[in-house]
């Protein structure tokens, strides 16, 4: 009885309590929408102006196009060349995302859960490559690949697109495996499991949420890198995406119709894959955030 009775007592509290969380869930989501249309708004404002020509973009650029020229996006894929660029693209990122998640899986594996000499050193060079930028060794790495006849070639992009991203993806992916148990791995070597087995059949299939966060990562930053692939591609056939936008723009003069056409071109279909792989995203990056 004494229990019903303060349990009656306490539903009031409760219905007041519920009440006045409800004016903030609501300025909350006025704030979220507030600042989803404030950043949103540059890709709204350039897709709108694909649609326009060069006068209306200058005389009404923050106004709706008089009429929706879809004509401009068929001239920035033909007169751009962007389908020879967009495979290049293609190629150069998927190659470089397996890459990156096959050699990055395993040395995450033998971080977390081999032991063996010198591996918290070499840990340590993984992290420090987080902090290192890119002008930093490029120009280096720019005379080995002129020595080892790499320029102009897609090995020329992939394997430093490689470098660069490893040190990211082998600290989230270890910061995942730590919090994973180790009876599990105790239980799967009692059953006679070599490393190999282990990581195929246990390691592997956990780290997928993981995998699905860096392999996302590394396409965003594949797919819009322009400093190595101005470098060390001169051969037209063999361009990527950002480069093949300078294109668009000379000395003098530049087409922003055309620009920005292809702009949303490259730029809606990694804004559609991160819509449909967001969740995983966020799943990855929380997954080994507590054990």
């Amino acid at each position: 009885m004494a229990t019903a009775a303060w349990n009656i007592e306490k539903r009031p509290d409760d219905r007041v309590r519920t009440g006045k969380q409800y004016p903030s869930k609501i300025l909350y989501y006025v704030l979220m929408i507030v600042l989803s249309c404030f950043f949103f708004y540059p890709m709204i404002w350039l897709v709108l102006s694909s649609f326009r020509t060069n006068r209306e973009i200058f005389t009404t650029p923050f106004g709706l196009p008089n009429t929706i020229a879809w004509q401009n996006w068929a001239d920035a894929w033909n007169v751009g060349n962007m389908s020879i660029y967009a495979k290049n693209s293609v190629i150069v990122t998927s190659i470089t995302i397996v890459g990156i998640l096959l050699f990055a899986s395993l040395a995450a594996f033998a971080f977390s859960k081999l032991k063996f000499t010198g591996s918290k050193a070499l840990m340590l060079m993984f992290v420090f490559g987080l902090f290192m930028p890119l002008q930093s060794f490029f120009i280096a790495q720019s005379y080995i690949f002129e020595r080892l006849h790499l320029k102009d070639s897609y090995m020329g992009l992939i394997l430093p697109y490689i470098g660069i991203g490893l040190p990211l993806a082998i600290f989230l992916l270890k910061a995942y495996l730590d919090s994973v148990p180790k009876e599990l791995m105790e239980a799967a070597r009692i059953d006679g499991c070599s490393n190999f087995v282990l990581f195929a059949k246990i390691i592997f299939p956990l780290l997928i949420p993981s995998m699905a966060t860096v392999g996302i990562f590394s396409a965003l930053n594949t797919w819009n890198e322009l400093l190595l692939a101005m470098l060390y591609i001169q051969n037209d056939e063999l361009k990527t995406i950002p480069v093949g936008l300078l294109a668009f723009s000379s000395r003098y003069t530049t087409d922003y119709k055309l620009l920005f056409s292809a702009l949303s071109i490259i730029t809606i279909p990694m804004i559609v894959l991160y819509v449909f792989f967001h969740r995983y995203i966020v799943a990855g990056l929380t997954e080994g955030a507590l054990k």
